[in-house]
């Protein structure tokens, strides 16, 4: 089977956007140009469309990066994961097996050292992923595995505090005492209050938000307006704790992003917000809520303390994995 394999150029954009959103299965608005092009001055693109004939049989976002003196094409860097995203009509062993096939050839023409691919975590698919899986398997890819964690309502109770543990019914209940107003923030100098409440709450760990306060304001004025929301809780017209939250298809309500303000920890704001934000994707009928992942050092470091906040809510895990191998 004779497949080609094409570098992503901008006059590709229509189509690669249109087989994101219509033909994939494992696709989202993550791996969009729509969200990738905001971070076109910051990364050397390598994205690649693989074709039979017309037909896009998989379209991989990606960027090219030097690592330890490497050539390596790195799933892009702009998005959390994407992978091979593979077309939902060809998803076939003999389709995916000349995938591997004719990527490994262009990446040795190319004069690559290493690829490095991150896939889409099944509870972000529309449909089953496990062939590609085994081919990373078969085409010698190793792997590193992180655990994310979410709640999948189809096994949750209608009364949302009746799934938390006990510990986290009990603070709930503390924070009702203290007249907590839960709120979208709709305005512009809302989500610059969230934004100044995210770096300080990230300057505790000596880290930064990946997006800077612009790039925030263009997600929810105009790029992705219908699907990133913002939300806060607030004592007192101050907000005190708050979240940014990703729609991803109606299927998974994301959490990009949470803050609190320690100088009102004991007011239990973080359980409030949450309490409120699963609360809204359930009316809402998403499938999934996604608190996002609780390891650190490609998987190898589990933040316990992080991993059991979420679990008392009802949780369970999900994988994701990086798969990644050096070529000969």
């Amino acid at each position: 089977m004779n497949l080609s394999v094409e570098k992503f150029n901008n006059d590709n954009e229509q189509e690669w956007d249109k087989f994101i959103e219509n033909n994939s299965v494992n696709g989202t608005f993550l791996q969009s140009r729509n969200f990738l092009n905001y971070h076109k001055d910051r990364f050397k693109d390598h994205s690649l469309i693989i074709k039979k004939g017309t037909s896009i049989i998989a379209l991989i976002p990606a960027c090219e990066i030097v690592e330890d003196q490497k050539k390596v094409f790195y799933s892009h860097k702009g998005s959390t994961f994407g992978g091979v995203v593979i077309n939902k009509n060809f998803n076939n062993i003999n389709h995916i097996d000349n995938l591997f096939k004719a990527l490994d050839n262009y990446l040795i023409q190319n004069s690559f050292d290493e690829i490095v691919l991150k896939s889409t975590s099944e509870i972000f698919c529309s449909g089953n992923t496990n062939l590609l899986d085994y081919f990373y398997f078969k085409y010698n890819y190793e792997n590193y595995t992180e655990l994310s964690l979410y709640i999948d309502f189809d096994n949750y109770s209608p009364v949302i505090a009746n799934n938390f543990s006990a510990s986290k019914r009990r603070d709930l209940k503390y924070s009702l005492k203290y007249n907590l107003e839960f709120r979208t923030l709709e305005a512009d100098d809302e989500v610059d209050d969230f934004y100044s409440l995210l770096l300080k709450s990230l300057e505790k760990h000596n880290t930064k938000p990946v997006h800077s306060l612009e790039e925030l304001l263009d997600f929810k004025n105009t790029r992705f307006k219908d699907i990133v929301k913002f939300y806060g809780v607030y004592y007192k017209n101050n907000l005190i704790a708050g979240s940014m939250v990703f729609n991803f298809s109606n299927n998974v309500f994301h959490t990009q992003y949470l803050a609190s303000d320690s100088l009102y920890s004991s007011y239990y704001p973080m359980n409030f917000l949450n309490y409120n934000l699963i609360s809204q994707a359930y009316l809402n009928k998403f499938k999934f809520f996604s608190f996002g992942i609780s390891t650190e050092d490609k998987g190898k470091f589990l933040n316990a303390s992080l991993a059991q906040f979420k679990e008392g809510f009802g949780t369970v895990g999900a994988i994701n994995r990086t798969y990644y191998k050096e070529l000969k």
